[in-house]
């Protein structure tokens, strides 16, 4: 099998526990407006490779990478679930831990077997919420997260422990009554193992410019520290409060 893949990258410092080799996945159905990846989004761009030249590759590098492993990224890995499985199942039998870093924009609740199937060999899950509000988030990716949230229970239910990612955007996911929802929300997962909460920043730009694309978010300011710091505050107090109500 070959899977459709943009990139690699042999230090990844920021994708999951520790050192990690990374392997960003061609093609996303999400159009978020603050994306740093607009080149991962065409489904047949990139080229094509197999579970065993990744993982060749994996082991060019494996002495840098003892105290992390792999991570599918992109673009949207689960849009490839069968290869993402045959990469991570590869990446299992050779006792590399396996990060899936996904939007779960390709979700569906009715029909997930394939993803179900690459789950079997994740041992940690990135997921990225891009807003708790369903309608606000179609406005800021060009569809709703209903599924997103529903993908959320369901790896909560299959234990797999889960990172969350939260990107604030001034003017568009910092409000207190959505962080503090979304903090809510959080609540009720049981396998969360840590919150990032990652402040807007537009170097994506010169990257808009050299694909011949407007960049979505013209001249919005950068998130600063204080402010991320705030935004996270909130979300905490929203679990708080979720975990409050739960007793």
């Amino acid at each position: 099998m070959k899977g459709r893949i943009h990139s690699t990258e042999s230090f990844g410092t920021v994708d999951g526990p520790g050192v990690r080799f990374v392997v960003f996945f061609q093609g996303c159905p999400l159009r978020c407006k603050y994306c740093h990846n607009p080149d991962t989004w065409d489904f047949s761009g990139g080229r094509e490779v197999t579970a065993e030249e990744l993982m060749k590759e994996y082991d060019s590098y494996k002495e840098f990478l003892k105290s992390g492993g792999i991570t599918a990224t992109g673009g949207e890995p689960l849009a490839q679930p069968e290869f993402l499985a045959e990469l991570f199942a590869l990446a299992k039998s050779k006792g590399v831990h396996t990060c899936l870093d996904t939007s779960a924009g390709v979700y569906d609740p009715a029909h997930h077997e394939k993803i179900d199937e690459a789950l079997k060999y994740t041992d940690l899950v990135m997921l990225d919420i891009k807003h708790i509000d369903d309608e606000e988030h179609k406005r800021l990716t060009g569809k709703g997260n209903r599924n997103i949230l529903a993908f959320a229970e369901h790896i909560r239910e299959l234990g797999i422990p889960v990172w969350i990612r939260h990107v604030v955007v001034p003017g568009i996911t910092d409000k207190y009554e959505e962080l503090f929802a979304l903090g809510e929300f959080l609540s009720t997962l049981s396998n969360i193992k840590a919150l990032d909460v990652l402040p807007y920043h537009d170097m994506a730009k010169p990257k808009y410019a050299e694909l011949g694309l407007d960049y979505p978010l013209g001249d919005t300011p950068p998130l600063t520290k204080e402010e991320a710091i705030r935004a996270r505050d909130i979300i905490m107090d929203g679990i708080k409060s979720g975990l409050r109500k739960q007793k």
